[in-house]
Protein backbone atom coordinates (compact mmCIF):
# COMPACT_ATOMS: atom_id res chain seq x y z
CA UNK A 1 0.00 0.00 0.00
CA UNK A 2 2.89 2.38 0.79
CA UNK A 3 6.06 3.24 -1.09
CA UNK A 4 8.58 5.27 0.87
CA UNK A 5 11.65 7.34 0.13
CA UNK A 6 14.82 6.32 1.93
CA UNK A 7 15.98 9.94 2.14
CA UNK A 8 12.72 11.32 3.53
CA UNK A 9 12.32 8.30 5.76
CA UNK A 10 15.61 9.12 7.46
CA UNK A 11 14.37 12.53 8.64
CA UNK A 12 13.22 12.93 12.22
CA UNK A 13 9.73 14.38 12.60
CA UNK A 14 8.69 13.93 8.97
CA UNK A 15 6.16 11.34 7.81
CA UNK A 16 5.44 10.55 4.19
CA UNK A 17 4.18 7.96 1.75
CA UNK A 18 3.49 7.39 -1.94
CA UNK A 19 0.31 5.32 -1.90
CA UNK A 20 -0.33 2.52 -4.36
CA UNK A 21 -3.81 1.68 -5.69
CA UNK A 22 -4.18 -1.15 -3.15
CA UNK A 23 -6.15 -1.23 0.09
CA UNK A 24 -9.22 0.87 -0.71
CA UNK A 25 -12.97 0.42 -1.16
CA UNK A 26 -13.58 1.62 -4.74
CA UNK A 27 -14.62 -0.76 -7.49
CA UNK A 28 -14.13 -1.27 -11.22
CA UNK A 29 -11.78 1.15 -12.96
CA UNK A 30 -11.27 2.91 -9.61
CA UNK A 31 -10.26 -0.22 -7.69
CA UNK A 32 -9.34 0.19 -5.03
CA UNK A 33 -7.60 3.11 -3.27
CA UNK A 34 -8.83 5.85 -5.62
CA UNK A 35 -8.27 9.25 -4.00
CA UNK A 36 -9.44 11.41 -6.91
CA UNK A 37 -12.07 13.86 -5.80
CA UNK A 38 -13.99 14.37 -9.06
CA UNK A 39 -13.21 11.61 -11.52
CA UNK A 40 -16.43 9.59 -11.43
CA UNK A 41 -16.09 7.63 -8.20
CA UNK A 42 -18.44 8.34 -5.30
CA UNK A 43 -17.49 10.98 -2.75
CA UNK A 44 -18.11 8.40 -0.01
CA UNK A 45 -15.57 5.99 -1.52
CA UNK A 46 -13.01 8.75 -2.01
CA UNK A 47 -13.46 10.00 1.55
CA UNK A 48 -12.96 6.50 2.97
CA UNK A 49 -9.94 5.88 0.74
CA UNK A 50 -8.36 9.15 1.86
CA UNK A 51 -9.07 8.27 5.48
CA UNK A 52 -7.25 4.97 5.01
CA UNK A 53 -4.36 6.60 3.19
CA UNK A 54 -3.92 9.20 5.92
CA UNK A 55 -4.06 6.55 8.63
CA UNK A 56 -1.31 4.61 6.85
CA UNK A 57 0.99 7.63 6.58
CA UNK A 58 0.24 9.58 9.75
CA UNK A 59 -2.52 8.36 12.07
CA UNK A 60 -1.93 11.35 14.33
CA UNK A 61 -2.63 13.98 11.65
CA UNK A 62 -5.82 15.92 12.19
CA UNK A 63 -6.48 16.69 8.51
CA UNK A 64 -5.42 15.99 4.93
CA UNK A 65 -5.26 18.92 2.53
CA UNK A 66 -5.29 18.55 -1.25
CA UNK A 67 -5.94 21.03 -4.06
CA UNK A 68 -7.83 21.16 -7.36
CA UNK A 69 -4.88 20.42 -9.60
CA UNK A 70 -4.74 22.37 -12.86
CA UNK A 71 -1.28 21.49 -14.29
CA UNK A 72 0.00 24.95 -13.42
CA UNK A 73 2.74 26.45 -11.27
CA UNK A 74 0.89 27.84 -8.24
CA UNK A 75 1.97 26.77 -4.73
CA UNK A 76 -0.28 27.51 -1.75
CA UNK A 77 0.71 27.93 1.88
CA UNK A 78 -1.61 25.94 4.14
CA UNK A 79 -2.52 27.46 7.49
CA UNK A 80 -5.68 25.44 8.15
CA UNK A 81 -7.52 22.57 6.48
CA UNK A 82 -10.30 23.16 3.97
CA UNK A 83 -13.26 20.93 3.01
CA UNK A 84 -12.63 18.01 0.66
CA UNK A 85 -15.39 19.23 -1.67
CA UNK A 86 -14.14 22.82 -2.00
CA UNK A 87 -10.36 22.89 -2.49
CA UNK A 88 -8.54 25.86 -4.04
CA UNK A 89 -6.86 25.53 -7.44
CA UNK A 90 -3.08 24.96 -7.32
CA UNK A 91 -0.51 22.24 -7.93
CA UNK A 92 1.54 22.40 -4.76
CA UNK A 93 1.02 22.92 -1.05
CA UNK A 94 3.45 23.95 1.68
CA UNK A 95 3.10 24.31 5.42
CA UNK A 96 5.01 24.66 8.66
CA UNK A 97 1.99 23.55 10.71
CA UNK A 98 2.00 20.34 12.69
CA UNK A 99 -0.78 17.83 12.24
CA UNK A 100 -1.77 18.78 8.67
CA UNK A 101 -0.88 16.29 5.97
CA UNK A 102 -0.35 17.65 2.47
CA UNK A 103 -1.40 15.49 -0.46
CA UNK A 104 -1.26 15.48 -4.25
CA UNK A 105 -3.00 13.03 -6.56
CA UNK A 106 -1.58 11.54 -9.73
CA UNK A 107 -1.94 8.85 -12.38
CA UNK A 108 1.41 9.10 -14.26
CA UNK A 109 2.39 12.68 -13.32
CA UNK A 110 5.28 12.97 -10.89
CA UNK A 111 4.43 13.51 -7.20
CA UNK A 112 7.19 15.45 -5.45
CA UNK A 113 7.55 15.56 -1.66
CA UNK A 114 10.00 17.99 -0.05
CA UNK A 115 11.04 18.68 3.54
CA UNK A 116 13.29 21.19 5.28
CA UNK A 117 13.42 19.55 8.71
CA UNK A 118 15.51 22.29 10.28
CA UNK A 119 12.82 24.86 9.46
CA UNK A 120 9.91 22.49 10.04
CA UNK A 121 8.57 23.08 6.52
CA UNK A 122 7.09 20.45 4.21
CA UNK A 123 5.69 20.51 0.68
CA UNK A 124 3.86 18.32 -1.81
CA UNK A 125 3.80 19.12 -5.53
CA UNK A 126 2.10 17.66 -8.60
CA UNK A 127 4.50 17.80 -11.54
CA UNK A 128 3.12 16.74 -14.89
CA UNK A 129 5.02 17.87 -17.96
CA UNK A 130 3.09 21.16 -18.19
CA UNK A 131 3.57 22.04 -14.54
CA UNK A 132 7.22 21.04 -14.54
CA UNK A 133 7.89 23.07 -17.67
CA UNK A 134 6.07 26.13 -16.29
CA UNK A 135 7.93 26.07 -12.96
CA UNK A 136 5.95 24.19 -10.31
CA UNK A 137 9.19 23.03 -8.65
CA UNK A 138 10.59 26.55 -8.46
CA UNK A 139 7.29 27.94 -7.15
CA UNK A 140 7.20 25.32 -4.44
CA UNK A 141 10.78 25.97 -3.34
CA UNK A 142 10.20 29.75 -3.40
CA UNK A 143 7.12 29.36 -1.20
CA UNK A 144 9.15 27.34 1.27
CA UNK A 145 11.93 29.95 1.26
CA UNK A 146 9.35 32.68 1.94
CA UNK A 147 8.58 31.15 5.34
CA UNK A 148 12.15 30.30 6.32
CA UNK A 149 13.23 27.36 4.17
CA UNK A 150 16.75 27.04 2.79
CA UNK A 151 17.11 25.15 -0.52
CA UNK A 152 20.37 23.38 0.27
CA UNK A 153 18.79 21.97 3.45
CA UNK A 154 15.76 20.62 1.62
CA UNK A 155 15.34 16.91 0.92
CA UNK A 156 13.17 15.92 -2.07
CA UNK A 157 11.81 12.68 -3.45
CA UNK A 158 10.03 12.00 -6.73
CA UNK A 159 7.44 9.27 -6.38
CA UNK A 160 6.24 6.62 -8.80
CA UNK A 161 5.28 8.10 -12.18
CA UNK A 162 5.39 7.23 -15.85
CA UNK A 163 8.83 6.05 -16.98
CA UNK A 164 10.60 7.03 -20.18
CA UNK A 165 9.98 3.70 -21.93
CA UNK A 166 6.21 4.07 -21.36
CA UNK A 167 5.97 7.75 -22.30
CA UNK A 168 5.90 8.08 -26.08
CA UNK A 169 5.30 11.60 -27.38
CA UNK A 170 4.87 13.27 -30.74
CA UNK A 171 7.42 14.95 -32.97
CA UNK A 172 6.50 18.47 -31.80
CA UNK A 173 6.49 17.66 -28.07
CA UNK A 174 10.19 18.41 -27.33
CA UNK A 175 10.08 21.92 -28.85
CA UNK A 176 9.15 23.94 -25.71
CA UNK A 177 11.67 22.00 -23.62
CA UNK A 178 14.45 22.63 -26.15
CA UNK A 179 13.44 26.29 -26.40
CA UNK A 180 13.87 26.54 -22.64
CA UNK A 181 17.30 24.85 -22.68
CA UNK A 182 18.99 22.92 -25.48
CA UNK A 183 20.44 20.61 -22.82
CA UNK A 184 16.92 19.25 -22.26
CA UNK A 185 17.49 17.11 -25.35
CA UNK A 186 18.93 14.53 -22.95
CA UNK A 187 15.44 13.79 -21.67
CA UNK A 188 14.25 12.59 -25.09
CA UNK A 189 15.16 9.31 -26.76
CA UNK A 190 14.01 8.16 -30.22
CA UNK A 191 10.93 5.93 -30.11
CA UNK A 192 10.57 2.85 -32.28
CA UNK A 193 7.96 4.68 -34.35
CA UNK A 194 9.98 7.57 -35.80
CA UNK A 195 9.80 10.54 -35.61
CA UNK A 196 8.29 10.07 -32.16
CA UNK A 197 10.21 10.25 -28.87
CA UNK A 198 10.23 8.78 -25.39
CA UNK A 199 10.22 11.43 -22.65
CA UNK A 200 11.98 11.06 -19.29
CA UNK A 201 9.57 12.91 -16.99
CA UNK A 202 11.20 11.97 -13.66
CA UNK A 203 14.62 12.88 -15.03
CA UNK A 204 13.39 16.27 -16.18
CA UNK A 205 11.66 16.99 -12.85
CA UNK A 206 14.83 15.96 -11.00
CA UNK A 207 16.84 18.42 -13.10
CA UNK A 208 14.48 21.25 -12.13
CA UNK A 209 14.85 20.30 -8.47
CA UNK A 210 18.65 20.45 -8.55
CA UNK A 211 18.55 23.69 -10.57
CA UNK A 212 16.46 25.18 -7.74
CA UNK A 213 19.37 24.64 -5.35
CA UNK A 214 18.45 21.33 -3.73
CA UNK A 215 20.63 18.26 -3.49
CA UNK A 216 19.97 15.47 -5.97
CA UNK A 217 16.48 14.12 -5.26
CA UNK A 218 15.68 10.49 -4.71
CA UNK A 219 13.73 9.09 -7.67
CA UNK A 220 11.46 6.15 -6.90
CA UNK A 221 11.97 4.09 -10.05
CA UNK A 222 8.52 2.53 -10.39
CA UNK A 223 6.55 2.92 -13.63
CA UNK A 224 2.89 3.74 -13.03
CA UNK A 225 1.91 2.93 -16.61
CA UNK A 226 3.57 -0.49 -16.70
CA UNK A 227 2.66 -1.67 -13.20
CA UNK A 228 -1.11 -2.04 -13.47
CA UNK A 229 -1.52 -4.05 -10.30
CA UNK A 230 0.04 -1.34 -8.16
CA UNK A 231 -0.72 2.02 -9.78
CA UNK A 232 -3.36 4.00 -11.63
CA UNK A 233 -2.36 5.32 -15.07
CA UNK A 234 -3.98 7.90 -17.32
CA UNK A 235 -1.74 6.86 -20.24
CA UNK A 236 -2.71 3.21 -19.87
CA UNK A 237 -6.40 4.13 -19.82
CA UNK A 238 -5.97 6.26 -22.97
CA UNK A 239 -4.16 3.47 -24.82
CA UNK A 240 -7.11 1.20 -24.05
CA UNK A 241 -9.61 3.93 -24.95
CA UNK A 242 -11.00 3.84 -21.42
CA UNK A 243 -12.50 7.02 -20.01
CA UNK A 244 -12.46 6.04 -16.33
CA UNK A 245 -9.34 5.75 -14.20
CA UNK A 246 -8.39 6.27 -10.58
CA UNK A 247 -5.90 8.62 -8.96
CA UNK A 248 -3.30 7.67 -6.40
CA UNK A 249 -2.23 9.98 -3.61
CA UNK A 250 1.14 10.97 -2.14
CA UNK A 251 1.40 12.80 1.15
CA UNK A 252 3.74 14.31 3.69
CA UNK A 253 3.27 15.62 7.25
CA UNK A 254 5.37 16.73 10.18
CA UNK A 255 5.27 16.01 13.90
Amino acid sequence: MLVRSTQLGALTGVRHGFLTREGGVSQGAYASLNCGRANGDTIENVAENRRRALAAVDPNASALCTVRQVHGSAALQVAAAWPINDPPAADALITNRRGIALGVTSADCAPVLIADPAAGIIAAAHAGWRGALSGIVESTVAAMVAIGGVPNRMIAAIGPCIARHSYEVGEAFPAPFLAQDAANARFFAPAAAAPRFQFDLPGYVASRITAAGLAKPEVIELDTCAEEGRFFSYRRACLRQETAYGLGISMISRD
